[in-house]
């Protein structure tokens, strides 16, 4: 059935290989989507929910490295099965960090490319990529001031596969966190009430709150207190220093593994 299709992403610059390599795999049974660019791949993977990205590094803009960056968790998992498509073979040194299911270099030839694909979703197809996505099973309390934004990154949030709590405060974002138990809770740093390192302190000195994830947005806002940066106590890769509505997204999935 037309449900069961494995899900590819493609993202390369070259058009004509974008259609020659898209073709060929929707020809072969797989669901394609093309992106042209690293930026474009990560406004699609959230709401396309690929069993595969094949991804070419040498793009303009982020390129491939700055999407792969984006896409992986901090322990080097990637949030999907990662195929590098590269027309330096030697790369493979360069991802010793990330955990990459493949390389294939460029000129690749589409039989070995299916043979490649089949392999990588075979194996990777009871490891749990997008488990909490597909379900719909983690949850988030998302604390923000404004009304507009807090609806925007609450239907985010929600087409990314989120249950979603949005509060105005950072009281509400306490509260909430207490009653809900979220995976994570995320929250721009000054809110009304109560600045975000006052609430992660206070999770963290409950015990059923205190493995409550965190990531907290908007540090280099004028508004941003310098006394409440330096007592934020979480990584540093659950800071983000904009309302950059993606990058909030994008972290927040990685830090929750979803």
């Amino acid at each position: 059935m037309e449900t069961n299709k494995r899900k590819v992403l493609l993202v390369d610059d070259d058009m004509s290989l974008l259609e020659t390599l898209g073709d060929f795999l929707t020809f072969e049974g797989y669901e394609v989507m093309c992106a042209t660019s690293g930026e474009d791949a990560l406004v699609k993977m959230r709401p396309f929910q690929p069993d595969l990205i094949i991804l070419d590094m040498g793009m303009p803009g982020m390129g491939g490295n700055g999407f792969l960056d984006r896409i992986t968790n901090p322990d080097g998992r990637t949030l999907c099965p990662v195929l590098v498509l590269t027309a330096r073979a030697s790369m493979a040194e360069f991802f010793a960090d990330k955990q990459i299911a493949g390389f294939i270099a460029k000129p690749c030839d589409p039989p070995d490319l299916l043979m490649e694909v089949g392999r990588i979703l075979f194996m990777t197809a009871n490891e749990g990529f997008h488990a909490a996505a597909h379900t719909g099973s983690r949850r988030l309390v998302v604390a923000e001031g404004d009304p507009e934004l807090r609806e925007t990154l609450r239907m985010e949030f929600k087409r990314a596969g989120f249950e979603v709590e949005a509060v105005a405060t950072g009281p509400e974002a306490l509260e909430s966190c207490v009653t809900l138990k979220p995976d994570a809770v995320v929250m721009r740093l000054e809110l009304d009430g109560m600045s975000a390192d006052e609430v992660v302190g206070m999770l963290k000195r409950m015990p059923h709150t205190r493995g409550t994830q965190a990531v907290v947005y908007g540090l280099d806002l004028p508004e941003s207190q310098l006394e409440h940066v330096a007592n934020l106590d979480i990584p540093q890769n659950c800071m983000l220093k904009d309302l950059t509505v993606n990058k909030i997204i994008d972290r927040t999935m990685a830090v929750t593994g979803a």
